[in-house]
């Protein structure tokens, strides 16, 4: 398996990166977000890389962090998702987020991501619950805090895309009022940018 590469960025695509090892280029599938964080063309980068084996296929994907790939492969161990969605989901959710919006039983937030609707979020988030091995501490109530300011928010009339991406900055910690309060604060800079 290969589980690092270590190299120099030669080519940035839209989903895909080709990092120069050693005069092999790997060409490494990464979400959005991993493509923004690497250096620019020409310079060294690290990626923490899982290696998907099909009978057809050996595809390697890359993230900044190996958290991100561990949580990588977690998700491929849910029955359903595979590769391209796992990515997607890493690639809407950052893995904080997405162990917020497990722990907080948030399926909102997973229906942002491409291809999940709302039966396919619940789902996912009972399978991954005993598989991230969250503490127990950390179960809210029914409802979750960031549930609530997401619901707000779609009924004033925020879009779903400026929600994900306000929603990604807030500090959970804060009570219900204080989030939404802080949220349309950078809707409204957002909107005035």
């Amino acid at each position: 398996m290969i589980g690092r590469v270590r190299g120099t960025v030669v080519a940035k695509h839209g989903d895909r990166v080709v990092v120069d090892v050693a005069g092999i280029g790997y060409e490494i599938a990464v979400t959005p977000r991993t493509l923004v964080e690497l250096p620019s063309l020409g310079d060294e980068a690290v990626l923490h890389t899982h290696l998907h084996v099909r009978e057809d296929l050996l595809a390697l994907f890359g993230f900044t962090t190996d958290d991100a790939r561990d949580l990588f492969r977690i998700l491929l161990g849910v029955s359903g998702i595979g590769p391209k969605v796992a990515l997607a989901i890493l690639g809407t959710l950052t893995p904080e987020a997405l162990r917020l919006a497990v722990v907080t039983e948030d399926a909102d937030a997973l229906t942002q991501v491409p291809g999940i609707g709302k039966r396919s979020a619940q789902k996912l988030m009972l399978e991954l619950r005993p598989k991230l091995d969250l503490p127990d501490a950390e179960l809210p109530g029914s409802s979750s805090a960031g549930a609530e300011v997401r619901e707000a928010l779609e009924g004033l009339g925020y879009q779903a895309a400026e929600i994900r991406d306000v929603m990604r900055d807030l500090d959970p910690a804060l009570p219900v009022e204080d989030l939404l309060r802080v949220a349309l604060q950078e809707l409204g800079r957002a909107r005035q940018a």
